[in-house]
């Protein structure tokens, strides 16, 4: 055993020295190099400022306190510097309580928007910009229509394939808005390589800042964000935002207060199966109507068609109670409504009538105007009976429109035939179809008429027409009815808004 140690202690020594490290810390097999130079930095060693000993890269061992931590620790974008930004930042500071309702309504979906930042990479100050955007309400609508907290203009929102019909309005979806707006953000920074002209670009469109840079260029201008000629909403947009990023880095500076964001999901996604009433889901999760919309905006109907949003928004503890309640419940149908679709163009009494509900309360529910027909393939939301099995089809659920068209009012009046007047003279005379002429005197089309003979019209009563009515499906549909005449032809169409920015 004495002579036993020394060789086993040999041995584990030359094994040891197999492996050496290099100067760039791999390891390296002690055959291939038995000794290496040592490096050292040019010139004398000078002390570390404090900026510099952190290193960029580095995760923190620390953990958030909060959410607002976490924020902070991921801004990313370079900072702007501008008379504007002060500006904005005695704007904000001297009204603490909007700050302070907007930051509270943002609690419920800030988490969300950061982990999907992190996620993809980018600046977590982009977290921020719903704060330009709408104060965080998804309900919020610009007087150009631009919808939900992210604030997406029809056309755009139709680009990034969010969903907008009579049942829901996917830019006001929590899940799917961000979703679209991140990758917008995304293909604009891709365009100019620059946060601040992405941002200018989604505020004003990609064009115009396109446009913009390619003037100063032209000009021999510089081409930063600050240099360009833009409306005076694009000119504040990044100046609100850098703002808002220094009041969120240091509140006490501003005497701000925010409240505490726990860095941990406000809400799960809960599968649903059945078409479901809102205030039955929200009952059954043991939350408010108003919280559960909060929650879920896009819906704009009382009832949730499995086959349009399969997936529901609940607070994170909730969700469970919702999956119990759901499994427990067993008083029948869980949805009290369905989809009609008009067979063809009738009026609100005709159709109240055939699906067994009350005028007033299906134009009520499906927002119908006064003197509107409803057109063939509307979809109209009605009671579900007991005999009603199925659940509303896909189809219906992400394509259903309402297609309205104005009921003009007609009186009758009577003219006389003058010397070789014929039906078909007096129809164009009187703007009317031959038809409508000949069934209103109960003459066949063909048929001679006198001099002096009397011949009843229904004309439109001035200042009756109603204006075409846009539905949320943005189709227009016009036509006309008279008291005894069957409705005229009717047109499609419109012309598309105007897309001021997303």
């Amino acid at each position: 055993m004495k002579l036993l140690y020394p060789a086993l202690l040999s041995s584990v020594l030359w094994l040891a020295g197999c492996a050496t490290v290099t100067p760039d810390g791999s390891a390296s097999d002690a055959g291939a190099s038995l000794s290496h130079t040592p490096q050292y930095p040019n010139g004398s060693l000078s002390p570390l400022q404090t900026t510099e000993l952190t290193t960029p890269g580095v995760a923190s061992l620390s953990a958030p306190a909060d959410l607002w931590d976490r924020i902070r620790r991921g801004f990313a974008m370079p900072d702007l510097e501008h008379e504007l930004v002060h500006d904005r930042e005695q704007w904000y500071s001297s009204r603490p309580d909007y700050i302070l309702r907007m930051t509270e309504r943002s609690s419920k979906y800030l988490f969300h928007i950061v982990e999907e930042l992190e996620r993809r990479g980018m600046p977590t100050e982009l977290a921020l910009l719903p704060y330009i955007e709408s104060a965080f309400n998804p309900q919020a609508v610009s007087s150009a229509k631009a919808a939900g907290m992210w604030q997406f203009m029809p056309a755009t929102g139709t680009y990034f394939d969010l969903k907008q019909n009579i049942f829901r309005d996917d830019r006001r979806d929590v899940l799917a808005s961000t979703r679209a707006a991140l990758d917008y953000l995304q293909k604009l920074y891709g365009m100019f390589g620059d946060w601040h002209l992405a941002l200018a670009a989604y505020n004003w469109g990609e064009g115009s800042v396109g446009r913009a840079i390619a003037r100063n260029r032209k000009a021999g201008l510089g081409i930063s964000y600050s240099e360009l000629n833009m409306p005076a909403e694009t000119r504040l947009y990044v100046p609100k935002l850098q703002a808002v990023k220094n009041i969120v880095n240091r509140p006490d500076v501003f005497s701000a207060e925010l409240p505490l964001i726990e860095n941990h999901p406000y809400f799960q996604t809960v599968d649903i199966t059945r078409d479901i009433d809102v205030e039955l889901a929200a009952k059954l999760a043991d939350v408010s109507v108003a919280d559960f919309r909060a929650l879920n905006p896009s819906l704009s109907r009382p009832v949730i068609f499995a086959a349009g949003t399969p997936q529901i928004l609940l607070p994170w503890d909730n969700a469970k109670v919702f999956q119990r309640n759901l499994a427990a419940y067993d008083k029948g149908q869980y949805s009290s409504w369905t989809v009609w679709t008009a067979p063809s163009t009738l009026t609100a009494a005709d159709a109240a009538q055939r699906v067994g509900m009350s005028e007033e309360a299906l134009r009520t529910l499906n927002s119908i105007p006064p003197r509107m027909l409803i057109k063939a393939g509307s979809a109209l939301m009605v009671p579900r009976t007991a005999s009603t099995l199925t659940d509303v089809s896909s189809q219906v659920a992400d394509n259903g429109y309402m297609s309205l068209a104005p009921e003009i009012v007609t009186r009758r009046t009577t003219v006389k035939a003058q010397k070789r007047d014929t039906l078909a003279s007096l129809a164009r005379r009187h703007r009317v179809s031959v038809a409508n002429l000949a069934d209103w005197n109960d003459m066949n089309v063909n048929s001679a008429i006198k001099a002096g003979q009397s011949i009843v019209l229904f004309v439109p009563l001035r200042g009756t027409s109603v204006t075409p009515s846009r539905t949320r499906a943005g189709k227009v549909a016009v036509a006309a009815r008279s008291n005894k005449a069957p409705a005229a032809t009717s047109k499609k169409g419109g012309t598309p808004s105007k897309v001021k920015k997303r």
